[in-house]
């Protein structure tokens, strides 16, 4: 992993930070701007040729036309055709290289020592979601968070084969039972998000479903003190179980 840090460290001005859903709007804008320049550039280009070489009034001339098995010379036409090669192999690697960096950011934010985070773990089971806070604090069905917090979740399974996802905030990833699977996502405004499963994983499938209550630090702070080590309430309003 240290070569690949020491890639996002080299082009550390040019990748983003942020949350997830900034970075992947950041790659969308940014590809989609290169490809229209591209494409204008390309279908432009054919169009001049189109143009510039149609066919006359007058036939070819056969001196003029190249032979099979001979080697076009002259007219600097080599020379166009390197250069472009060349600054397509520019845009492309350094597009690699970006991109590459950019996701080992998402993959691999700053260390919980530069920015503040809060763990949950996240445990799919025929048909739910099952939350676990710090405090040992469950929830089923309803994750509630802090704004503007980074949230880490390790996301497992205790039997079939979910996919925890949440669109909106671009966080997604496999709920394979024995094993954690990390993401994360950090939500600048408050609100419910929806929570979906997005693996076929059994009859129930389509009710494995959850909400995300993104809260004011406060708000969650006063929740969180509520909420007792091991309690678990379906609804997530931190009432303690009997």
């Amino acid at each position: 992993m240290t070569g690949e840090f020491a890639v996002v460290m080299q082009v550390g001005e040019f990748v983003p930070r942020g949350t997830r859903q900034a970075v992947f709007q950041q790659i969308y804008w940014v590809f989609l701007v290169l490809g229209t320049l591209v494409g204008v550039v390309v279908v432009g280009y054919m169009l001049y040729l189109a143009v510039a070489y149609r066919a006359g009034p007058d036939e070819a001339d056969d001196d003029g036309r190249p032979k099979l098995g001979e080697i076009p010379q002259g007219g600097g036409k080599g020379r166009k055709l390197f250069l472009s090669f060349a600054l397509s192999a520019v845009i492309v690697i350094s597009l690699i290289v970006w991109t590459y960096g950019t996701l080992l950011f998402v993959e691999q934010p700053a260390s919980a020592q530069e920015q503040e985070e809060l763990e949950v773990e996240v445990t799919g089971r025929q048909f739910q979601w099952v939350f676990t806070y710090p405090n040992g604090h469950q929830t089923t069905g309803e994750l509630r968070v802090p704004k503007d917090t980074r949230v880490r979740l390790g996301v497992t399974s205790a039997d079939v084969f979910p996919n925890f996802g949440i669109p909106a905030l671009r966080a997604k990833t496999d709920a394979i039972p024995g094993q954690t699977s990390d993401t994360w996502f950090m939500a600048e405004e408050t609100g419910t998000y929806a929570a979906h499963c997005y693996e076929l994983c059994g009859s129930g499938h389509s009710d494995m479903n959850a909400d995300v209550v993104v809260m004011e630090e406060e708000e969650f702070q006063q929740w969180y003190e509520n909420t007792s080590n091991g309690s678990e309430n379906g609804n997530g309003n931190g009432n303690e179980s009997a």
